[in-house]
């Protein structure tokens, strides 16, 4: 009954809406699963300062959106509370401290990679992430997966992708859908009763500022793009993460399995263990664990701009965010208004939550990518009918690399260990095997 009850509208000062995302911005670590947890503490069960049902809402928003999701849900709470403003700030307080931190990490990688000690933190930082990302899958699948058709969504969109290399905007597309016929077949989505917990903003700010944000997106893309040229790596650095913040839907999972292909295959801005490596690094800062996305333009940028080392990373770096997180801006201030006003539509609720479920599908096929390269290093694929099968040399297996994830595994899942003590931890143990 209580559930069911909404709750009274109130005024939520701005000094403590800041004060709150500071924090969360400071001490979200742990990837989506952990940040969107930490957020649904504080500001459902701590402050009350929004229901279940509308948390939940905006959660399945920014699920659909391309994009990280848990720094897109900050930007769009911060907007319920205070409009344009507040979604700037607290999108703003989500990213910054991260970012300092990541770039920071980058450039000690790049200086120092090669050392021993720091070769040896790398490679377990790297096989404790494989234990998060499966740590990961089972949370958001608890979530997600509430029914056999969720299961079934999930696991027909993680064959899809893993096998069968279909287009992930397909994917989405086709669960969306499937939502959508199964409301209309069965119509079991439960009328709600209205949320009043805090007013809807103004609709005609949201807008004025999606407009300002695509120019700031747009624009020195335009600019960087005719003054430099395709070839550049900044100029080829902002196109890309410019296609990224548009067809990677699905959440940052989603996104780092996208740019992981991407970056790796087509670009060859860095290597797979080292894309491995940065993901390590992204799991040890606080904020959305896409910043790992800094770490790719930082490397890119070192090796391929001409710069000194440190000069390019640091521009390929601040490239990599700008184009990123300005188009999130965007999604958000544009779409949260209609979203905001089809709360209680059934049809869209079922439809996201079978893109939620096929999220999950979108997690396993990282989860396995990942597992992958940090098992058996570089691989090959064979093409049966139309499933596209790896092709493993056992004799490649990593058992050190098996050995420190399946103890990071075991210490997150079962022991429930803190997740920086389970990194710092299998950093230990990498170093000891490099020494």
């Amino acid at each position: 009954m209580a559930g069911t009850i909404a709750l009274e509208q109130q005024k939520i000062e701005a000094r403590d809406a800041f004060y709150t995302f500071g924090k969360i911005g400071l001490l979200s670590f742990g990837g989506p699963a952990g940040q969107i947890a930490m957020m649904h503490r504080v500001l459902v069960d701590e402050k009350q300062w929004i229901s279940e049902e509308r948390f939940l809402h905006a959660l399945n928003f920014c699920m659909l959106l391309p994009g990280p999701e848990a720094m897109q849900l900050a930007t769009y709470l911060g907007w319920l509370f205070h409009g344009v403003r507040g979604g700037v700030v607290a999108g703003l307080l989500f990213i910054v401290p991260g970012a300092c931190v990541m770039l920071a990490l980058s450039a000690l990688y790049v200086s120092f990679g090669q050392v021993p000690v720091v070769e040896g933190l790398l490679f377990g930082l790297k096989a404790a992430v494989l234990a998060i990302v499966l740590e990961a899958l089972i949370k958001v699948g608890k979530r997600a997966l509430t029914d056999y058709p969720a299961y079934g969504i999930a696991v027909c969109a993680f064959i899809a992708i893993a096998l069968i290399k279909m287009p992930f905007p397909l994917v989405i597309l086709i669960a969306g859908l499937f939502g959508f016929a199964r409301y209309r077949l069965t119509n079991r989505v439960s009328p709600s009763l209205p949320d009043r917990t805090i007013a809807e903003p103004a609709a005609r700010g949201a807008f004025q500022s999606a407009l300002v944000w695509t120019v700031l997106w747009l624009g020195p893309l335009a600019l960087l793009l005719a003054g430099l040229g395709q070839s550049n790596v900044f100029a080829a650095e902002a196109a890309f993460f410019s296609k990224m913040a548009v067809v990677t839907f699905g959440g940052a999972y989603a996104v780092l399995a996208y740019v992981a292909q991407q970056a790796v295959d087509y670009y060859g801005w860095l290597k797979p263990d080292e894309m491995l490596t940065g993901l390590g690094l992204a799991e040890t800062t606080p904020g959305p664990l896409i910043l790992v996305l800094a770490f790719v333009g930082f490397v890119g940028g070192a090796r391929l701009s001409g710069f000194d080392p440190l000069t390019g990373g640091l521009l390929g770096g601040l490239t990599a965010l700008w184009f990123t997180f300005a188009p999130c801006f965007l999604w958000i201030f544009a779409g949260a208004p209609f979203v905001e006003r089809l709360r209680h539509v059934g049809w869209l609720k079922a439809s996201l939550a079978a893109i939620t479920a096929a999220v999950v599908g979108v997690i396993a096929n990282l989860a396995v990518w990942f597992g992958l390269h940090v098992l058996f290093g570089a691989f090959q694929e064979r093409l049966v009918g139309p499933l596209h099968l790896p092709v493993l040399d056992l004799a490649a297996f990593d058992w050190a690399a098996a050995a420190i994830a399946s103890g990071a595994a075991v210490a997150l899942i079962a022991l429930r260990f803190n997740m920086l003590v389970v990194l710092g931890l299998a950093a230990l143990a990498g170093i000891a095997l490099r020494l």
